[in-house]
């Protein structure tokens, strides 16, 4: 591997400490960027609606008018995704390839396993080895951590029996505390993938160049024609050789079980990477995704040191091959869980960790602002276009539901008698609410695609819950604050302090709520 070379010395940076002298100043004060942004604009509304709260209202209504705008904008994309996704599970992939020469093409696919149960395990393998491909060029591995103990690596070992005759099915055991890892699943597929290389491909004198690597989370559970699918994007791409490929994930195998606040959250999130597919160029890799082996190889792996090393495998491979790397949306969903536990309340606590996770995605802007100085070969108008992307994402991410739903309306509050009895101050309630009501046409479009998606509803539930599923979108503007904005305000903070963030693995549970 010639990842770590001096040419890319930079190429597996985590964070300021791994680096000394004006470098980590440097990286230090790209990792204070994020949060300085948020919190700098929210002290800006508060301070505004005491001393000058005119301001603040107008600022208050603009916001109003863009997320109404927003919102039509992106449900616009949803529906093309949604039909893109409905016409792509009704195409039979197996047929079309006949058309192409995908006879010599393997998948190598990981499943990371911590403390999960069997259900979760089975079903996930199962699903995989059951898919319309051909065994003898589909390997499944089970990398099981070390830290999580005996009957974890006897649950694996279980499943690869149970499925053996389907596919080929290798147990990996992640060693605990390797040099330069933090727990997570970062380190624990990146082991999977060179146990693999090794046990595997070289074994069987496979070129790397025919392998397609899905890094799929223990939850997932793939479609009949899944690889089908995934062969043909990749034979039919431009670059193939340098493309990762991104399913949809649909949170919905235990969706009628799960309570509806994580309904809600399981489908904004599915729906939010449904909208990035129709607009591919802010598209980077998320959860489960396919890479194809050769660059993974070349660029070491998913990074060991990262939370989000999901997306951060994308900036990798962008910054080691000078820009010239893309993400090709299939429109083809894999199914996943809700997070869902046994109260409510902990669902709620494990809901916000989860997000808090997700939303630390943010220590990816030091990443790429640091590497796109140190790499002179990536194009200037790639560093500055996906910059701006990735900073406004996170910044809006914060912000804009904070801003419309609660220190929008502080003006209200704090700005005085001379506010108070000005026509603007009875007017901002009405605009504000008139927008937002508008908006909410919006939603009840992305609880129909919701309704749509849904699994067949199981018999022991009644109609009244359909009805709820529709219903319950009305907590999306509680959701956004409490499981989006705040969450993703705490991971800046911490970004922004130096209180770096560990991998939280996130509980499966499959049983009635």
């Amino acid at each position: 591997m010639n990842a770590n070379s001096d040419k890319y010395w930079y190429l597996h940076v985590a964070r300021a400490t791994d680096l000394s002298g004006k470098d980590a100043v440097l990286y230090r004060m790209f990792e204070m960027l994020p949060g300085a942004l948020s919190i700098a604009t929210l002290v800006l509304i508060s301070t505004l609606s005491f001393v000058r709260p005119v301001w603040a209202a107008y600022i208050t209504i603009f916001f109003s008018v863009y997320w109404l705008f927003k919102t039509f904008y992106l449900s616009i994309h949803l529906r093309y995704n949604f039909r893109r996704l409905q016409h792509n599970l009704s195409v039979d992939w197996t047929e079309r390839l006949k058309n192409l020469s995908q006879e010599s093409i393997v998948h190598l696919v990981i499943f990371p396993m911590a403390n999960e149960p069997y259900e979760v395990v089975a079903a996930s393998v199962g699903a995989t080895a059951r898919t319309r491909w051909d065994k003898e060029r589909l390997f499944i591995v089970i990398s099981v951590e070390e830290r999580s103990g005996e009957t974890q690596r006897k649950i694996a070992e279980r499943v690869a029996q149970e499925f053996g005759k389907d596919a080929i099915i290798s147990v990996v055991v992640h060693p605990s505390n390797l040099p330069g890892e933090i727990a997570g699943k970062g380190a624990n597929i990146s082991y999977a993938a060179e146990e693999a290389r090794k046990r595997i491909l070289l074994a069987r004198g496979i070129p790397y160049e025919r392998v397609l690597v899905s890094a799929f989370d223990i939850d997932t559970v793939v479609y009949p024609q899944y690889f089908a699918c995934l062969t043909w994007h990749y034979l039919t791409a431009e670059r193939p050789e340098r493309t990762s490929f991104q399913p949809v994930p649909l949170y919905n195998n235990n969706i009628w079980q799960a309570p509806m606040l994580s309904r809600v959250i399981a489908y904004s999130s599915s729906f939010w990477q449904m909208i990035q597919q129709e607009r591919p160029e802010k598209l980077a890799t998320f959860s489960s995704h396919s890479i194809p082996f050769k660059q993974l190889y070349e660029v070491g792996y998913w990074q060991r040191n990262v939370v989000s090393e999901d997306s951060r495998i994308f900036w990798n491979l962008l910054v080691r091959y000078d820009g010239d790397y893309d993400v090709l949306p299939m429109a083809y969903p894999v199914s996943m869980d809700a997070n869902a536990a046994s109260t409510l309340w902990q669902t709620a606590k494990n809901i916000y960790r989860q997000h808090r996770r997700w939303t630390y995605g943010a220590e990816n802007i030091p990443y790429i602002l640091f590497a796109f100085l140190k790499n002179p070969r990536i194009p200037r108008w790639k560093k500055i276009r996906w910059s701006l992307i990735q900073i406004d994402a996170f910044w809006s991410l914060v912000t804009h539901p904070l801003i419309l739903f609660a220190f929008g309306w502080l003006p209200l509050y704090v700005g005085g008698r001379s506010f108070n009895v000005s026509v603007l101050s009875y007017s901002l309630s009405d605009i504000a609410r008139i927008f937002l009501n508008l908006a909410l046409i919006g939603l009840f479009v992305t609880a129909y695609i919701a309704f749509r998606l849904v699994p067949k509803r199981p018999q022991e539930f009644g109609r009244q819950k359909s009805i709820a599923l529709f219903l319950e979108w009305l907590l999306v503007p509680f959701t956004m604050v409490a499981f989006s904005s705040i969450p993703g305000l705490d991971a800046q903070i911490r970004l922004l302090t130096g209180r770096y963030l560990g991998f939280w693995v996130t509980p499966k549970r499959r049983t009635k709520l």
